[in-house]
């Protein structure tokens, strides 16, 4: 029992109670990942069969670190328990059960480019508006309903839907949703949602499966479980149902995906669900200093709807919290990178100590800037991964369709990649054959003569039986032979090597890292099962946490709060903290939207070990027009005690101190109105944002286009002004205009909405 020695007593005791309904809440911080795995450990040790245990992640990385801590405590039987991501896991089930279901044990996996490009074609064939029925719209609405386990069927039977989608004037939405699904299902495809959704179908129309996998799965671990979505939940509570041996493991405080269908009432009402449930909660915060977990705390406890706990540090007391102020986004970054050279300098610390969490992607522009000026490394978290390269998708279209040639997605891809003579009229053709046969595209490929002419209908066959060749190796080499021999055959090598650009050798290098880590996966040991197939399920089921990042390299990390959370760093910038940003404008509805909003700010504050800075911008530019901005509610609702204004308030104070607490109350007060607080006597305040202008009565913008330098104007916000340059082209010109109230700005004046007096 050594390797439990290193618990505490509350890590401990949830380790040991491995029977029954179990919950553990586990504080940010606070060692989750040791207390799952010693729990895994422990059952083995206890005598349980890997092959009973099942544990469901988020991502393959947090599987693999955990399969790695479990073997190093009981060696090579950590093979044999069923570990991964949900749709990994199930998505295995699949492959066994699928044909119950209708689907072949070889289904295409889609991910979201395949499912974008067929809604997109369906919309196509529909002859509907692109732009209201905008692929990602849909795709999020199909995404949704299948989340929900709500099917096509139940889609186009629910009044309450129906009548939303057409009072959005997106009335076809449910008819897309039904032929989305026969496409997939004739190409014998399912996307990332149908993984769960399948197996739900699997789960209730055949009690047998689902008996069989109760009895398999004699313990269930579920970590992340306050990310799970009802799909999720349903198919967990129904594997548990026999010998409720189940263990959830989370923290609603980080509750953050809301939008990706995640529903936290999961883990709220995991006590209602199981009422003899033992709870176990973690505490202990070993990741930050005590400054960083105080003011955590401070935040998270304005949320109403949370679970009870109380986080806490015993590392050292650590530094304040900086908060700084810019004038605008790029001064903003210019002091965020000033900052990281000057501790880099000053402490011996290394870049890749260094993180910058945003709310939104488009921050990280500023941030890239200002970092390259100073030559700073960095690396952008977000960007297109390796596997979602054009080149790389290309070759591993060709292996789909070895695999399973009904995968329509595919073969369009491919059909006439490289060039060989077949254009969009044959593809168009082929199309039109299968529908109205009601074949599959592979059917008429395979029998072009029968439906095409001449050099279409030969190159067509050709394509078909250089497919079939590809089969007929599969079967009989390795998955880097059977790699090998498309890469040539299907002519992708030679076009590529032919390209002696920059980018062409680029992505000729690319082809072979991909058939280097086929060779590799050819030779590991720790699989029986080494064929091309197998690999294609592995790469197929990668999450965005999974992409190819160096975590060796030596780089500042930039990254969207969502991207940062199971992660840390030394130093930590949280940037942009403005109302309407952070909280974003479209998460002030309701409380629930808030309280997720607070839950993200909280995600980010704890992802910091040593240091902490926050940062805000009172001038920021949107749709081409300089916007003032109000400081976020998060900096007012941190305990004042663990800041440290890294700026000279605009306050005047006698008789209480100049620094955070007059800040605070130039925070309150609203463009001049008096705040709802009481002024402590003797104090003068002054906000920190340009007083309000009030607009001229019956404010109304001015035709522009004659606009010259000397006019006299009037912005409804800025106030009075007058033209000192104009530079640039219709529709695009650029006025640099002198402000009584708040000095020179620059507009573009297409949306200035300018008043010529």
């Amino acid at each position: 029992m050594d390797y439990l020695a290193g618990l505490n007593q509350a890590q401990r005791a949830a380790v040991e109670q491995t029977e029954g309904p179990v919950m553990i809440v586990a504080g940010a911080g606070s060692g989750k990942t040791r207390v799952i795995t010693y729990r895994v450990a422990h059952l083995i040790r206890k005598g349980v069969d890997p092959f009973n245990i099942l544990v469901l992640t988020f991502t393959n990385k947090a599987a693999k670190e955990m399969r790695e801590r479990i073997t190093s405590v009981v060696g090579a039987e950590a093979r044999n328990i069923w570990m991964g991501t949900f749709h990994s896991v199930f998505s295995r089930i699949l492959r066994v059960e699928a044909e119950l279901i209708g689907y072949p044990k070889n289904f295409t996996i889609y991910d979201s480019d395949d499912t974008k490009s067929l809604i997109r074609a369906i919309i196509k064939e529909m002859n509907l508006d692109d732009k209201l029925y905008n692929a990602n719209h849909v795709y999020g609405r199909i995404s949704s309903a299948k989340n929900n386990l709500i099917s096509p069927q139940e889609y186009n039977k629910n009044e309450a839907i129906m009548a939303e989608d057409i009072a959005n004037g997106r009335g076809q939405l449910g008819q897309i949703y039904m032929t989305y699904a026969q496409r997939c299902y004739r190409a014998g495809a399912m996307d990332f949602d149908d993984l769960l959704f399948k197996t739900n179908v699997l789960l209730n129309k055949h009690p047998d499966v689902l008996h069989k996998y109760q009895h398999q799965f004699k313990y269930l671990m579920v970590d992340e479980y306050q990310d799970t979505n009802f799909s999720q939940y349903l198919i967990v509570k129904r594997l548990a149902a026999v010998n409720e041996n189940i263990c959830v493991v989370g923290d609603d405080a980080q509750s953050i995906y809301a939008f990706r269908g995640a529903n936290i009432q999961n883990i709220l009402n995991f006590q209602k669900d199981y009422p003899d449930v033992q709870v176990f909660k973690l505490e202990q915060n070993y990741r930050s200093t005590k400054m960083i977990v105080n003011a955590a705390n401070s935040v998270i406890e304005k949320n109403q709807n949370q679970l009870e706990k109380n986080v806490f540090s015993e590392n050292e007391d650590g530094d304040k919290i900086k908060v700084t102020r810019a004038f605008s986004d790029n001064e903003e970054g210019k002091i965020v990178a000033e900052a990281i050279s000057q501790e880099r300098s000053l402490k011996g610390l290394k870049y890749k100590d260094f993180a910058i969490l945003y709310r939104t992607n488009a921050q990280s522009r500023a941030m890239e800037e200002a970092l390259r000026k100073l030559n700073v490394p960095y690396k952008l978290y977000g960007g297109t991964s390796f596997y979602q390269r054009k080149e790389i998708k290309d070759l591993i279209a060709y292996f789909r369709l070895t695999f399973n040639p009904n995968d329509e997605e595919a073969l369009k891809r491919v059909i006439n990649y490289p060039r060989r003579g077949i254009g969009d009229t044959s593809v168009e053709k082929i199309m039109v054959a299968a529908d109205k046969q009601q074949y599959r595209l592979w059917d008429v490929v395979v029998n072009a003569q029968m439906f095409l002419d001449g050099r279409s209908a030969t190159a067509v066959g050709n394509f078909g039986l250089m497919i079939q060749s590809f089969q007929a190796t599969a079967k009989s080499n390795s998955a880097f032979d059977t790699a090998m021999h498309i890469a040539q055959h299907s002519g992708i090598l030679k076009d590529l090597y032919e390209d002696k650009s920059v980018e062409g050798l680029n992505r000729y290098e690319n082809i072979q890292e991909l058939l280097n880590g086929i060779k590799e996966f050819s030779e590991r040991e720790d699989i029986e099962d080494k064929g091309l197939d197998v690999f294609m399920q592995d790469i197929a089921l990668l999450t965005n946490d999974d992409n190819d990042k160096d975590p060796n390299a030596d780089t500042v990390s930039l990254m969207t709060i969502h991207s940062s959370k199971g992660l840390e760093f030394p130093v930590v910038f949280i940037v942009g903290l403005e109302e309407n940003l952070f909280p974003s404008q479209l998460s002030l509805n309701s409380r629930s939207e808030l309280e997720e909003e607070r839950r993200l700010f909280y995600v980010a504050v704890t992802r910091a070990e040593k240091k902490l800075h926050l940062s805000y911008a009172t001038s920021r530019y949107r749709w081409g027009t300089l916007n003032n901005c109000e400081p976020s509610r998060f900096l007012d609702e941190l305990n004042p005690a663990c800041l440290e204004l890294d700026f000279q308030p605009r306050s005047v104070s006698t008789g209480m101190d100049a620094g955070f607490q007059s800040e605070r109350i130039a925070w309150k007060q609203k463009e001049g109105d008096t705040f709802s607080k009481p002024k402590p006597k003797g104090v003068k305040t002054t906000s920190i944002l340009p007083k309000a202008h009030i607009p001229t009565e019956g404010f109304a913008p001015s035709d522009t286009s004659g606009l010259q330098v000397g006019m006299e104007v009037e912005h409804e916000r800025f106030g009075f002004g007058k033209v000192v340059s104009l530079e640039g082209n219709k529709p695009d010109i650029k006025a640099t205009i002198f402000f009584k109230e708040l000095g020179q700005k620059q507009l573009l004046l297409k949306f200035a909405k300018l008043r010529v007096i």
